[in-house]
């Protein structure tokens, strides 16, 4: 066969600089990420349990190198707002120091369809996968985003027919006279053994004081400074703003 005399061949060059041998193959950086949704006993062993099988499962392929887990605890999947660790992971794989994700499922990951997609988008602009456990989904597969997209969309109405489902449940504890409020924080009230509110009779002459006060023409602040002047203590147990839970009901 004829060679073609203005044919340059270059010769490979060697990398250097990464300790790494020539014939061995680059490990691909695994995260896991975990998150549990209340603070629950039962959920926090769960949270534990996550922890535990994705560094085992990690640790335990050869192929892979282990990149971190990353943990929100009894934070909710409804936005990535507040998850802390959902951002730095986010930031870790957009630096390069990621190159796959593994979390349990898309509930797990995100409940709402656009956040979800948009990380998930913006992770395999970077070549970065998130594999999902439970619905067997790899990002960077060509079916991946249509199933991602399907899945995302049902776990977003999971989330809003459990949010309905918990309204309906407070609503259903107020006809039965079971009064949703924290009482330790509650300037006035307390519960008895029913979960009724009960009248705290020392405390109702500080409620009465306040809105007696308004009435009679005193400014939000006076109030404020009198009761403080006075070593009254708020609902919490604290010396300042004594008078801000009754703020809005005041005015009207």
């Amino acid at each position: 066969m004829a060679v073609n005399k203005n044919v340059m061949i270059i010769p490979a060059i060697k990398r250097v600089g990464n300790n790494r041998k020539e014939d061995e193959t680059p490990k691909l950086r695994v995260a896991a990420y975990c998150r549990v949704s209340t603070d629950s006993d039962e959920q926090a062993s769960s949270y534990e349990v996550q922890i535990e099988h994705y560094t085992e499962f990690i640790k335990k392929n050869s192929e892979w190198e282990f990149a971190g887990i990353f943990a929100d605890d009894g934070i909710s999947g409804t936005n990535t707002k507040n998850r802390d660790e959902f951002n730095r992971m986010i930031d870790e794989c957009m630096a390069g120091k990621i190159d796959m994700v593994i979390t349990k499922s898309i509930s797990r990951f995100a409940r709402n369809t656009l956040d979800c997609l948009q990380y998930i988008r913006k992770l395999k602009d970077k070549n970065v996968a998130v594999y999902f456990e439970k619905e067997n989904i790899n990002t960077l597969d060509a079916k991946g985003e249509i199933m991602l997209t399907i899945m995302a969309s049902l776990a977003q109405q999971e989330s809003q027919s459990l949010s309905q489902n918990v309204k309906l449940g407070y609503q259903y504890r107020y006809q039965q006279g079971e009064v949703m409020v924290n009482c330790s924080r509650f300037l006035g009230y307390t519960k008895d053994e029913n979960k009724r509110l009960v009248i705290v009779p020392e405390e109702a002459e500080i409620v009465k004081r306040i809105y007696r006060e308004y009435l009679e023409g005193s400014s939000m602040d006076k109030i404020k400074k009198g009761l403080e002047a006075d070593g009254i203590l708020t609902g919490a147990g604290k010396k300042k703003v004594a008078y801000q839970y009754y703020k809005e009901d005041i005015k009207q």
